[in-house]
């Protein structure tokens, strides 16, 4: 039995979705963030050593890391479903979208994120303009552009097909969903980019989906 460690308002979500498109049966042990740090508890310390989720045991194996798990399942379990046949076109694509979705897209929205609570969060009256300044600077200078040039690109991936590695929904689309949904709930990613908002309508209309939110539990960035 495959067990998603299934952590709130993160990544593991579209692990329990992915699931769901297989039909696979799987459990769910769930953890919760610490409402202060939002970090995750040490106890998936106990499942693997960077404590971090989402990441799976299936039997004896332990797989984390979001594309890692992706693929794992997809190739154990998928019988050629939700990827392209090798050598295409499209195949191309469908590796590229799957590494992307973390090894670029994700590092903006992060940086966002934690300077987003530098320039809100409580410090002493005295550092709150110095840090408010540079937190500004630096969004403006670096992070929110970095963004809007890829969600820019990404539009245009999508100006002449609905999924990101052709006509058919794949892994890749599963693992695109959460930097999308990020976008889409902090940095700016709306009627401006209506491809990339018809992307999310599409995917949150799957009955997959759906069941994978009714598992997992409350989820932010389902919107």
């Amino acid at each position: 039995m495959i067990t998603v460690h299934h952590l709130n308002n993160s990544r593991s979500q579209r692990i329990l979705w992915l699931l769901e498109e297989l039909g696979l049966p799987y459990e769910i042990k769930k953890y919760q963030r610490d409402p202060k740090t939002m970090l995750a508890p040490p106890e998936l310390k106990a499942v693997h050593p960077l404590g971090k989720s989402p990441v799976i045991t299936d039997g004896d194996t332990v797989v984390a890391e979001s594309g890692a798990i992706v693929e794992y399942l997809v190739e154990c379990y998928g019988n050629g479903r939700l990827i392209p046949a090798a050598g295409t076109p499209e195949k191309l694509k469908y590796t590229f979208f799957l590494h992307f979705a973390e090894g670029s897209a994700m590092s903006p929205l992060l940086m966002k994120l934690v300077f987003d609570r530098i320039e809100n969060g409580p410090m002493p009256f005295f550092a709150k303009p110095i840090a408010r300044t540079i937190a500004r600077k630096v969004k403006g200078a670096l992070v929110e552009p970095n963004i809007k040039s890829q969600l820019d690109y990404l539009e245009s991936e999508l100006a002449t097909r609905d999924w990101f590695a052709g006509s058919d929904m794949t892994a890749a689309d599963i693992q695109m969903s959460f930097p999308l949904e990020a976008a889409a709930s902090r940095a700016g990613l709306g009627a401006n980019y209506p491809r990339l908002s018809a992307f999310l309508a599409r995917i949150h209309a799957r009955p997959a989906y759906a069941r994978a939110l009714e598992r997992g539990g409350k989820y932010d960035y389902a919107r």
